[in-house]
């Protein structure tokens, strides 16, 4: 099965909100930690190995394009 990168919400709005009320009150670690446990939990609902190494080198490459974009702009 390939990574969907499409959204599947029907209000991807309110999933976003979610995610960041989640976060409100959370100190920096707490947030990572919070993040490191979704993220797991996440994966796990996949149950799908190819589909989660897919997903990681998707977010890694953007992280390193967002780095990327941040230092041209200094």
């Amino acid at each position: 099965m390939p990574l969907s990168t499409s959204s599947n919400f029907p209000r991807p709005d309110d999933a976003f909100r979610a995610i960041v009320e989640a976060h409100r009150g959370l100190t920096d670690e707490q947030a990572a930690d919070f993040d490191a446990a979704l993220v797991l939990i996440l994966a796990n609902h996949i149950g799908d190995i190819d589909v989660l190494r897919q997903a990681l080198v998707l977010a890694k490459r953007r992280m390193i394009d967002s780095q990327q974009q941040q230092q041209q702009q200094q």
